[in-house]
């Protein structure tokens, strides 16, 4: 986890829209690594799912569909989050086996980000029907760190009625 968190600082650095700068690293702010958030999850497939519109914190609405479902226990407790590909970004080989997992759960407005978190994976992460979900790679989208982007809201389905106390906190200026 502290490898992935040394990569996602420099490619959030190397990024030429990056929100930040190289001043506020030490602002980045993340939850002690806890492998009870790292999770074998059942992923069941929606083929055939049409596109829709996810709301963002600019008020647009990009275009999504919904790859399939993840179900986990945590703490004894069965959840489901849906994963989407984002309808834009398949189209480019870079990025076409890539998914991604907005959520939001009871952290938020108090130890992380207000608008959600995300998780991004991709579909060879997928091996028999099964997914390894590390909440310790959750990370803020760019609207937590400055205006002027265009983040999607996670939609009502990802809210998890628990905190999750993994990944990146709220970056503060």
């Amino acid at each position: 986890i502290l490898q992935f968190r040394k990569q996602y600082t420099a490619d959030l650095l190397a990024d030429k829209r990056s929100p930040i700068k190289p001043s506020q690293v030490k602002n980045l702010s993340f939850f002690a690594p806890d492998h009870n958030y790292c999770v074998w999850a059942d992923f069941t497939e929606t083929p055939g799912s049409k596109p829709f519109l996810i709301q963002t914190h600019s008020g647009k609405q990009k275009p999504f569909r919904q790859y399939g479902t993840l179900s986990f226990t945590l703490s004894n407790t069965k959840y489901t989050l849906h994963i989407y590909q984002m309808i834009d970004l398949v189209k480019e080989d870079a990025h076409k086996d890539g998914l991604f997992l907005p959520f939001n759960d009871e952290t938020n407005y108090e130890t992380t980000f207000a608008g959600g978190r995300y998780i991004d994976l991709i579909v060879n992460d997928i091996k028999d029907n099964r997914v390894l979900l590390d909440f310790n790679k959750c990370y803020n989208p760019y609207c937590a760190y400055a205006d002027g982007f265009s983040c999607p809201i996670p939609p009502r389905e990802n809210y998890l009625n628990t905190e999750i106390k993994a990944g990146e906190k709220t970056f503060y200026h």
